[in-house]
């Protein structure tokens, strides 16, 4: 018996884009089983070659935001090389007609000029800020407020994390979708633009930062690795070792009570304190009292000890890892995961890969494909897309308006 199709299986979406944000939101269509085709200029865009790199040059943040997309390269410069990625973008066929882009969207890569092409045309398109002026994640960050709010002094803390880029990539793909179930519904196409600081601002004010500010007159301070309004820091352990523990719920609370045997301890801090400890806001008064009295366990105790005795627990905790310890340490970052697979990568070599990581209990997951080789599709598209025979594709090639792998 067959299995049934990718949730995404026959949708085409054509992506013209560069970075994280919009490779993001098309490689998650893809992982999805949408037929996605990336179109980047010949020799590549000016992420290509990001670090980190391979030993022989590949670029890992290329290859790891492209997955199982095709990859097609044309002369965008030339009036034939915008024309063939216009065609690509308009093509027929009612699963089709879908850009992706984060890239400016003027002259022939226009909404307006596309449309006159193809009516129903739908394009999402990532801008920096809503006014159309530039910005990318870190200047939005720096804006946001998070960085004022992170670490423990008056000087701003970057996070390496490109949240706004990330959930940016999420926002567009979303809107995709919405996009073309509006199409399906009623046959009209439209542009969908997306503001990178409109996510970040967004993103405040869904959390509550932007009301305590009009309402309280309140601004977050930064706190280090405590969580704000419960019970959560982090401590280190006897082997060198830290780890983050936080107390949500009362039972976590009193999980934590039980398994370090500190229970009556910790009881005496609320009257000492005039503070409710059953409360999450009473818990966070008396934070800096709660872990004077955990701290000293924590010290006594090795990471693996901390590991058998929370295991079942119900206490809510991780260790601090780096990247190293990540890969060789945690069994979610491995094949006993069923998101990852490994798979043999181009330039790279044999490395985990993740599916989405939704997991639909009527539909599979596609299994995780390798990113292509720059241009490894442009023949295979130009003939399945446009119906181009072989000799004019040679044409093409020959005039330097095409290019297959690494721009032979």
């Amino acid at each position: 018996m067959a299995s049934p199709p990718s949730p995404l299986s026959g949708l085409r979406i054509v992506e013209v884009s560069a970075f994280i944000a919009a490779p993001i939101g098309g490689m998650t269509l893809a992982q999805l089983g949408a037929e996605v085709i990336r179109i980047d200029p010949i020799g590549g865009n000016i992420d290509h070659k990001r670090w980190p790199l391979s030993p022989e040059g590949t670029s890992l943040y290329w290859t790891g935001l492209n997955k199982a997309k095709r990859s097609v390269t044309l002369a965008l410069n030339k009036p034939e090389g915008q024309e063939i990625a216009r065609a690509l973008i308009c093509a027929p066929g009612e699963d089709a007609g879908i850009l992706l882009t984060n890239l400016p969207a003027s002259g022939w890569m226009s909404h307006a000029a596309l449309s006159q092409s193809r009516e129903d045309l739908i394009m999402l398109r990532l801008i920096g800020n809503s006014d159309g002026s530039g910005a990318v994640d870190y200047t939005v960050n720096s804006a946001s407020g998070f960085p004022m709010a992170t670490g423990r002094g008056e000087e701003p803390v970057n996070h390496v994390l490109p949240a706004w880029d990330i959930a940016a990539g999420l926002y567009l793909s979303t809107g995709l979708l919405s996009a073309e179930r509006v199409r399906r519904r009623e046959g009209r196409g439209q542009e969908v633009v997306l503001a990178l600081s409109d996510v970040a601002l967004a993103s405040v004010a869904n959390l509550g930062y932007v009301a305590d500010v009009q309402v309280n007159g309140a601004v977050r301070q930064p706190m280090g690795n405590e969580l704000y309004g419960a019970f959560g820091r982090d401590f280190a352990t006897g082997d060198g070792r830290r780890l983050m523990l936080v107390a949500i719920s009362n039972r976590q609370w009193r999980a934590i009570g039980k398994v370090t045997g500190l229970g009556e301890k910790l009881a005496m801090i609320g009257p000492m304190l005039d503070v409710d400890l059953n409360d999450e806001g009473g818990r966070f008064e008396a934070r800096h009292a709660i872990a004077a009295v955990l701290a000293p366990w924590f010290a006594k105790h090795s990471l693996a000890e901390i590991t058998r005795l929370f295991e079942g627990s119900g206490i809510l905790w991780g260790p601090y890892q780096d990247f190293g310890q990540l890969v060789r340490e945690d069994p979610r970052c491995s094949t006993a995961n069923p998101m990852f697979a490994e798979l043999d990568q181009p330039g790279v070599g044999r490395v985990l890969a993740p599916r989405v990581p939704l997991d639909f209990s009527g539909t599979p997951r596609p299994d995780p494909r390798p990113a292509p080789r720059l241009g490894e599709d442009s023949d295979a598209v130009l003939s399945e897309v446009l119906g181009l025979s072989s000799a004019a594709i040679g044409r093409l090639h020959d005039a330097g308006v095409v290019a297959g792998p690494d721009g032979r």
